[in-house]
């Protein structure tokens, strides 16, 4: 089918393995070539916008109702996944070109570089004039509890915060032969029962997470003792309350970060509402990871999002990345159900 031929297009960009479309690549710029190419032949109208975010409209009969938005991102991660992005921007293709023209405006965007902060969504938040009536955002789920759980689609009511801060650990350096065990201040050490205290406090507060990702280690001798080392902490949670209960228990300042972002319940009950008509349960999730969505949510834009199932246990930003061309069909046919809720249109 042409959504499956189209991602096969993109995720060959930029040879392999995996997809390889880092913001402001030549590689990311090819695919937004492509897709305005394809928004063209669709017959909508084509623009893009300070930041070189790609929008194309089907113009409505009736220009002073907000526009109804649907979309992704097309950058990658170095060797990401093939519908990490691109499938909501194709899926929102397809699903404009189902539904027609009618009194409201439809538009598929693509958002530049959401993979290094959503760049493109904050750029276009900030002109406040231009911000959309409703965007509904398809994207895989990229994580394993909807192939546990045994369904293919779900509505996500929020997502999550998180605050990334760096924590160092001061000891003493001293020769590794000479240093009695009794005698030591490896910083290293403290170091590794703080990142396992980190670990256990996550598993304490329900749906949060944290993660080291990142240790430097001083001086950097192998026959020395470390003297310090400092390492980062990624502390996540789908509410303000529990994001700061975790950061108080693994000792880091509350209250910095990035804010949760909670989906609009009217955009929520539209895709509730495609999902159960579809004979489906309508599961409802946070995200874990951030999302364009969330960016728009943030600024006022009611806001919500569709998950697809991930499989081969959920894994993302990996060319292992996958799901069924069912599951992925079965979601175009839920956004577009939703979105003609939201544009009050028939249904099909």
């Amino acid at each position: 089918m042409r959504i499956f031929e189209r991602l096969d297009e993109l995720y060959a960009i930029g040879g392999g393995p995996g997809a390889n479309r880092p913001f402001g690549s030549a590689g990311e710029e090819r695919a937004h070539e492509l897709v305005s190419g394809w928004l063209v032949e669709a017959g909508l109208e084509v623009e893009r916008d300070a930041a070189a975010n790609l929008i194309g409209r089907l113009p409505g009969s009736r220009p002073e109702l907000p526009e109804l938005w649907t979309g992704s991102h097309l950058d990658s991660v170095p060797e990401g996944g093939r519908l990490d992005g691109p499938l909501g921007v194709l899926s929102g293709l397809e699903a404009v070109e189902r539904i027609g023209p009618g009194e409201r405006t439809l538009a598929v965007i693509a958002f530049r570089g959401e993979e290094v902060g959503c760049i493109g969504s904050r750029a276009r938040v900030t002109d406040v004039g231009n911000l959309p009536g409703a965007f509904v955002e398809l994207h895989i789920e990229q994580g394993p509890r909807l192939e546990r759980a045994g369904v293919p689609l779900a509505v996500v009511t929020a997502i999550v915060g998180y605050s990334r801060q760096t924590v160092t650990i001061t000891g003493r350096a001293g020769h590794a032969g000479t240093t009695p065990m009794a005698d030591r201040d490896d910083a290293l050490c403290a170091a590794a029962e703080r990142i396992l205290s980190i670990r256990e406090a996550a598993r304490a507060i329900p749906e949060s997470v944290a993660t080291v990702g990142t240790l430097t280690i001083e001086p950097g001798g192998v026959n020395v003792i470390p003297g310090s080392v400092s390492f980062t902490v990624d502390a996540r949670a789908p509410d303000r309350a529990r994001l700061d209960r975790l950061l108080a228990a693994i000792g880091l300042e509350t209250g910095v970060g990035v804010e949760p972002a909670m989906m609009d319940a009217a955009v929520v009950a539209a895709i509730r509402k495609a999902i159960i008509s579809l004979g489906l349960p309508a599961v409802e999730v946070h995200s874990g990871a951030g999302h364009d969505a969330g960016i728009l949510a943030a600024a006022g834009v009611p806001s919500a999002m569709l998950f697809v199932r991930s499989l081969n246990g959920g894994v993302s930003h990996s060319p292992d990345e996958h799901s069924s061309d069912e599951d992925v069909l079965l979601a175009i046919d839920a956004l577009e159900r939703a979105l003609r809720i939201l544009a009050r249109l028939p249904s099909p």
